[in-house]
């Protein structure tokens, strides 16, 4: 496939960003995709996208644990499939990106500064992982007019820093941002995966770190689905 084949199955992140995690009635932050949109319009969804080359050039202040990074660079589909940092890095870009927060701790910036990145660094925030958690993986279906192979992860609001209501800086890919109980957020119009994510992210919430991921791959002829240990 070329460059220019926009089904090619890209990589991808995306965060599950959770409030009152702990309590009775936990909240996920979901935006809806523009009418016009070319993949899933109109659609509630999580923040999260395509990862760029250069998430390859953010440097995280503390290492990756050694079961996110097996998980992560278990069962490769694309050519070249991103470092684990790249994916988390994504994650932590595409969430200020699409909702103007920001996943970060104050402290100089370290390594190369891409221009995707000068807000985030102008800010005077470094990006962290510390807080994300591996929880889904699936790969959109043949047929569709985009293709990923997303990584999902799962993230308390408290890793943030600022305002957690405050969406002013976000771009404009996603509208209606809003905090939703769960319960709620699945009476809104989801994709068929991020229904099945909002259940596994409550299961995860509700029993801890899972001994697996699973994987909705969908690389191939037929659906299967895995389990990454």
């Amino acid at each position: 496939m070329t460059a220019q084949d926009k089904t090619a199955i890209r990589d991808a992140a995306t965060i599950v960003l959770v409030r009152d995690a702990q309590g009775p009635a936990p909240r996920v932050l979901m935006g809806q995709r523009g009418a016009g949109a070319a993949f899933m319009p109109n659609k509630f969804v999580f923040p999260g996208g395509a990862i760029d080359p250069d998430d390859a050039m953010i440097a995280f202040a503390s290492p990756l644990d050694e079961v996110t990074r097996r998980r992560l660079l278990a069962q490769p589909v694309t050519p070249r499939p991103p470092a684990p940092e790249a994916m988390l890095a994504a994650a932590v870009r595409e969430l200020w990106e699409e909702s103007g927060l920001m996943l970060g701790r104050a402290a100089p910036w370290q390594g190369p500064l891409p221009d995707d990145w000068h807000r985030f660094a102008d800010a005077g925030l470094c990006p962290v992982h510390d807080g994300l958690q591996f929880i889904f993986r699936a790969i959109t279906p043949p047929g569709r007019s985009r293709r990923f192979d997303a990584r999902f992860f799962l993230a308390d609001v408290a890793a943030i820093t600022g305002d957690p209501d405050d969406f002013s800086q976000a771009c404009d890919e996603l509208s209606h941002l809003h905090w939703i109980e769960l319960q709620e957020a699945r009476r809104l119009d989801l994709p068929f995966i991020t229904e099945v994510v909002l259940a596994e992210a409550e299961a995860v919430l509700n029993g801890g770190r899972p001994e697996s991921v699973p994987f909705f791959d969908n690389s191939g002829s037929a659906p299967v689905f895995r389990r990454i240990s």
